[in-house]
């Protein structure tokens, strides 16, 4: 970059005067945020793509990595010029300063542990409330799978077995918003190389299309997953195998019921005053009249999502 040749100050250098950076990656050399004429040239190569291609907002990889008083900068004078969506690859509560989503990653490594038998259930539900309780607009981004996790780490079926779509249903319906990789919607069973060109096979007929569709239309068209609904954790007699919450806004409500594990044939019972209603199933399109006190089954790894209408 040409940056290197005539600002070499910019940078940071090690104990010789090499660039370098801390993290130990081989392939990039790190910013000096203590220089204010590197952070504003930075801040006016951010404001290029909002003035020039009109672009919506920012994904910032390792956001943490960056100090927060330059992000707070730098949101303060883009989003003068455009008011813009600000999405950090970063778990630090305090970033949401800043940013309007964070990557739920504690989530995604405790819901593969679930998946394998290796963490409980409860584990799961416990980082979810803790992310129920960060400040009242920050948004989680709930995901599977993505371009770090295929390539190092394997595919969502590797990782979530049986339970992938499961997982991705309940990525789907929490408060937040998911994230879908390329690829999901085939299925893709391939991990993608992640420093070479790896095409995914785009021939078939992808056989999760309507799966996602369903899911994501269902967001968009009911008031249940707008940011003032409540979520209710529901508690069942099976609370160590089944993930079951309830998303209301005034009429509007959301049912979820999820059984995270291999276990055949569960039985549970669920009772919440807000959950008697008129519902349909996403998958089945069949209609239900639920009492505030139910009975239900579940196979292994089965999911249900029941609506009220949208």
């Amino acid at each position: 970059h040409h940056w290197a040749t005539e600002h070499p100050d910019w940078y940071i250098k090690d104990a010789d005067g090499n660039f370098t950076d801390p993290n130990g990656w081989k392939d990039v050399i790190d910013l000096n945020y203590g220089s204010k004429e590197m952070r504003q040239a930075l801040i006016d190569a951010m404001k290029f793509w909002v003035n020039e291609c009109g672009i919506d907002g920012f994904r910032c990889d390792m956001a943490h990595l960056v100090p927060l008083d330059f992000w707070k900068d730098a949101r303060t004078q883009c989003d003068k010029v455009k008011t813009l969506f600000w999405l950090a690859e970063c778990e630090v509560i305090e970033y949401h300063e800043v940013f309007d989503v964070t990557y739920a990653w504690e989530w995604m490594h405790v819901s593969e542990k679930t998946a394998k038998q290796i963490a409980s259930l409860q584990h799961l539900k416990d980082v979810y409330n803790k992310y129920a309780h960060y400040p009242e607009h920050a948004r989680k981004l709930y995901f599977t799978s993505n371009h770090d996790e295929n390539s190092w780490n394997g595919t969502e079926y590797e990782k979530y077995g049986n339970g992938a779509k499961a997982f991705a249903v309940c990525c789907c319906t929490l408060p937040g918003i998911p994230l879908l990789y390329s690829g999901q919607e085939l299925p893709n069973y391939k991990r993608l190389s992640f420093f070479d060109k790896d095409q995914i096979d785009w021939n078939k007929s992808p056989a999760l299309h309507n799966f996602y569709k369903q899911l994501f239309e269902l967001r968009k068209g009911i008031k249940a997953f707008k940011k003032n609904a409540s979520c209710f954790i529901l508690h069942t007699n099976a609370d160590d195998k089944i993930f079951a919450y309830l998303l209301v806004n005034d009429e509007s409500k959301v049912l979820v019921l999820l059984n995270l594990s291999p276990e055949e044939r569960v039985h549970f019972t669920i009772e919440h005053e807000s959950l008697a209603g008129t519902y349909k199933s996403l998958f089945s399109e069949l209609s239900f009249k639920l009492k505030s006190n139910e009975q239900f089954e579940l196979m292994s790894w089965e999911y249900v999502v029941y609506h009220t209408k949208a």
